[in-house]
């Protein structure tokens, strides 16, 4: 077969493993991204590569699950809930640095390996948990709101920890933290203004002209124009997607966009990123310094559990809300990796640790799914996800 379309084929089988893992998964009372995470791992085991193009659709997957995210955020919760978020990244991030850090020093010695291993330990992914939440029915709910929230706030205070410990350990590699602080600012700035700019004029013409069946490839392409931006200016390209999402919800037709986005979404591009993130899982490095790495693991999962449910519980949440929170914070993905692989490269961090990010990545994505339903069973609003 000619190598030109040889990735037709790659797709179908991506998407044939996503299917049927969801199916298993769903049989066995399981949220449908455990199995499609597991499917990845498997084909990952001789049947495909992780290439540039499944790379690329994957981003597209996640990019679009964050904007939909935004579209189903309610604005008023958001802003009522922002001391809470804030509350809930901090703590979320003091105690499993502290943690992870203080037990990697024990185990090396080295402060400066230590500080890049809790720095890895940090960094939450929480497109798991917006589709475990969007799956049972409980992604408007204040925890998830409040988790949304966190998890922003958690990548801004993760990329500025990162610049400050770069910078100082290697002037020349890393930016000046002022300038990093200023993008992160000006990505802000640019939201806010475009999103004021785009809701009037929505709400302007929306009489004149049939915006309704034009709205979604505008949606699209807003979406994609804020995730560049916004990884250009160095925050997160998820971030971004998020944003332009809750832009758009604050318009008459967030339920159109939703719907229609949706559609494309969870039937091609979702499906793909969470068979990439297991197709990208090298099980051969997990078993470099087992121990070690569990230890990590452990301490990990804790810290954020025990942080942000702090953090939540000491902004009115009670204590299974807190819970619920501190397990959605859990899940570490890509973010973890980047950091992993920059200290890798710097030789900041060694083989081992490098292994420990693996095992932190690929342990939170397979266990937080069932944790989370777990977590919210029982409440009021949860469907059966069968």
């Amino acid at each position: 077969m000619e190598a030109k379309v040889t990735f037709l084929l790659h797709i179908g089988i991506l998407l044939l493993g996503a299917n049927i893992g969801g199916i298993i998964s769903k049989k066995l009372k399981q949220p449908a991204v455990l199995g499609q995470i597991l499917m990845g791992m498997v084909l990952g085991m001789g049947i495909l590569e992780k290439t540039e193009l499944i790379h690329h659709l994957s981003e597209i997957g996640v990019i679009f699950l964050m904007f939909i995210a935004g579209l189903e955020t309610d604005v008023n919760e958001l802003r009522a809930s922002g001391k809470s978020s804030a509350a809930i990244a901090v703590a979320g991030v003091l105690v499993p640095l502290l943690l992870v850090s203080g037990a990697a020093y024990i185990f090396s010695g080295k402060w400066v390996s230590s500080i890049i291993v809790g720095l890895i330990s940090i960094a939450t992914s929480v497109s798991i948990s917006v589709q475990t939440l969007k799956e049972i029915g409980q992604l408007k709910t204040r925890q998830g709101v409040g988790i949304l929230g966190a998890a922003i706030i958690d990548d801004v205070i993760g990329i500025i920890l990162l610049t400050i410990v770069v910078g100082m350990i290697k002037p020349e590699s890393g930016s000046n933290i002022f300038v990093v602080i200023l993008k992160i600012l000006s990505f802000f700035v640019i939201i806010i203004v475009l999103g004021y700019i785009l809701v009037q004029i929505l709400a302007r013409i929306s009489d004149r002209v049939n915006v309704r069946r034009k709205i979604v490839p505008y949606a699209i392409i807003s979406c994609l124009i804020l995730s560049f931006i916004s990884e250009e200016l160095g925050v997160a390209a998820v971030t971004g997607a998020y944003f332009a999402g809750v832009i758009f919800s604050m318009t008459p037709y967030r339920h159109k966009i939703s719907h229609d986005i949706g559609l494309i979404s969870d039937t091609i591009f979702t499906p793909i990123f969470f068979v990439a993130i297991g197709l990208g899982v090298e099980l051969s490095t997990i078993g470099d310094g087992l121990g070690y790495s569990i230890l990590l693991l452990l301490l990990g999962i804790i810290g954020k559990i025990v942080g942000c449910g702090w953090g939540a519980k000491m902004t009115g949440f009670n204590g299974k809300h807190s819970l619920q929170i501190g397990i959605g914070m859990v899940p570490r993905a890509e973010v973890s990796i980047i950091i992993a692989n920059l200290g890798l490269k710097m030789h900041l961090i060694d083989h081992k640790d490098f292994a420990s990010a693996i095992v932190l990545v690929v342990v939170t994505t397979l266990i937080t799914p069932s944790l989370l339903k777990w977590s919210f069973k029982g409440d009021e609003e949860i469907k059966d996800a069968t």
